[in-house]
């Protein structure tokens, strides 16, 4: 399981659009998504590069923090 810290989440419609933006890249699965710890938890099914990840989050509105 990986694990990214999250910036810029405030509710539960920022979750769902993290959750979504990770669970549509090919190759990351079981995506959970923590308001409270502003975390995202994922299996990697195979290595993703995280400037993909990144670049995902972003476009949903969100960083992810290094």
């Amino acid at each position: 399981m990986a694990t990214i810290k999250i910036i810029g989440m405030s509710c539960h419609h920022c979750v769902m659009a993290v959750a979504k933006a990770l669970s549509g890249i090919d190759g990351i699965r079981d995506v959970q998504v923590d308001l409270e710890n502003n975390e995202a938890v994922f299996t990697e099914d195979k290595p993703v590069d995280r400037t993909l990840i990144r670049e995902k989050v972003r476009k949903a509105g969100f960083d992810v923090a290094d």
